[in-house]
């Protein structure tokens, strides 16, 4: 018995594909990557980007139309830009918000202190400054004029402001500044907007301010309750607005056309110079330059369609792209206002040609690189197709079968390790196919020896290799 089953010899590896198609398969290879490589690009720079708006206060304006706006590019087809608002307390709480990049857009006063990290892309509103004192009541059945004919008169008075926001506080001392009068001998008093009214009609202020749109229901309501015994209010002129611009770039001289608030009799009966400011829509100055292009796309794509709900939207213009503006414009609503705005291939074209030229570069040396390291094999090969041909020259000379037999038993190993290298691609079909004639040569010189020394008488043989044995001594 023996220890086991004989040993068999090992079976040859399965042979690989041949090397005339893995260049093929690496080329495929790559273009897919390549393609690959572009369609995640695309996709990734196409995809919709949600926008973080703050914006507020609660029920204002400002708030429905971004609200309104939201869901319009929420339903979109091919939407770039979608909007998520955050609720704020005011203009300045929004602002506050953008400065600590927790927002990418926000609605700001243009008259309040803008964020070092703000830049313009629409204009939303224009907002007038309205002054008026209301009619005094009738005393004596006879209509009283009011008291108070000019700014400059409001020392020591009453003065109501409608809203709450203290942006309005600080107008009103702006204005007050400007003619002289020291805005401590005024007594200011804030109502809400929803209770400046009834205020109103009870007396609560001497004079009264509001600022807001043109046609805002809050000042023409507040105007109308203004309004008692059939006398009309007595709107206070901002003759000086052009010297408040000028110390003040956040506001504009500006004028509210004769009959705005009402008719017979027109509120005003003529035209009251006044100053205004806007609301802008800034965007955070990291926000990319694409984004808010496709951003200030949609939005003036869209405010038209919006009008007839929100006659506010119809309002919407665009920034200042000035150098000096007092705002410095966004670059991608710069883009859209001038008509520069940057396609995929503009914008990324740079990128894919210097990707594909990386590609290029990267395929080159790693084909030096894996005919580098293959340089061992082309040697070895080589000077096993230098000992093929040896043996060549010898089989036709040797006398004896074993040694015949000795040196075919060795070309099928070079044999075996050419075909390997020529597997790993470490030698062209040019050197195989000269290699396959030297060994189809060796094997016709073995063949022949072999037959030439089976038909010699065993005395000739043994007296050819005494002497040749001799010769080589």
């Amino acid at each position: 018995m023996t220890d086991g089953p004989a040993p068999a010899e090992k079976p040859a590896p399965a042979s690989p594909r041949p090397a005339k198609q893995r260049p093929t398969f690496v080329m495929l290879a790559g273009v897919l990557a390549i393609v690959g490589a572009l369609a995640a690009g695309y996709y990734f720079a196409m995809r919709p980007v949600t926008l973080r708006v703050a914006v507020g206060p609660a029920n204002s304006d400002d708030l429905k139309v971004v609200q309104a706006l939201t869901q319009a590019f929420n339903n979109q087809q091919r939407s770039q830009v979608r909007l998520r608002p955050i609720q704020t307390d005011g203009a300045a709480a929004s602002a506050n918000l953008l400065g600590e990049g927790k927002a990418d857009i926000a609605i700001i006063r243009g008259d309040l202190e803008v964020p070092k990290n703000a830049q313009a892309v629409a204009t939303l509103r224009k907002n007038v400054v309205v002054l008026w004192v209301p009619p005094a009541p009738k005393t004596k059945g006879k209509k009283a004029a009011p008291k108070i004919a000019k700014i400059a008169q409001l020392s020591g008075r009453r003065v109501g402001v409608v809203g709450r926001t203290p942006a309005n506080v600080n107008l009103l001392k702006v204005i007050l500044a400007q003619y002289g009068v020291d805005p401590a001998k005024v007594e200011i008093i804030q109502f809400p907007a929803n209770e400046a009214a009834d205020a109103i009609r009870n007396q609560k202020a001497d004079a009264y301010l509001a600022a807001g749109p043109v046609n805002s229901k809050i000042t023409a309501d507040a105007i109308a309750a203004s309004t008692r015994d059939g006398g009309t209010p007595k709107f206070l002129a901002i003759d000086l607005a052009d010297a408040i611009a000028q110390n003040h770039p956040a506001y504009e001289a500006s004028e509210i056309p004769a009959g705005t608030f009402g008719a017979a009799p027109d509120k005003p009966e003529e035209e009251v110079k006044t100053i205004s400011f806007s609301h802008h829509i800034v965007a955070r100055k990291g926000v990319s330059e694409s984004t808010v292009a496709a951003f200030t796309r949609q939005l003036f794509a869209i405010r038209q369609t919006l009008k007839t709900e929100f006659p506010l939207a119809a309002k919407i213009e665009t920034p200042d792209t000035d150098k000096d503006a007092t705002i410095p414009v966004h670059p991608g609503a710069a883009a859209f206002v001038d008509g520069e705005e940057k396609t995929f291939l503009d914008r990324y074209s740079d990128f894919i040609w210097w990707g594909l030229m990386g590609l290029s570069a990267m395929g080159s040396a790693g084909a030096w690189f894996a005919g580098y390291l293959k340089k061992d094999e082309r040697s070895l090969n080589t000077s096993q197709r230098d000992r093929l041909l040896e043996m060549l020259t010898a089989a036709r000379g040797s006398d004896s079968m074993d040694e015949l037999d000795q040196m075919q038993s060795e070309a099928d190993a070079i044999l075996r390790d050419t075909l390997v290298c020529f597997e790993h691609g470490a030698i062209e079909d040019g050197t195989l196919t000269a290699f396959n004639i030297a060994i189809e040569q060796f094997h016709n010189a073995v063949a022949d020896r072999k037959a030439l020394l089976m038909n010699m008488p065993q005395n000739l043989q043994r007296a050819s290799a005494q002497f040749r044995a001799a010769g080589i001594a």
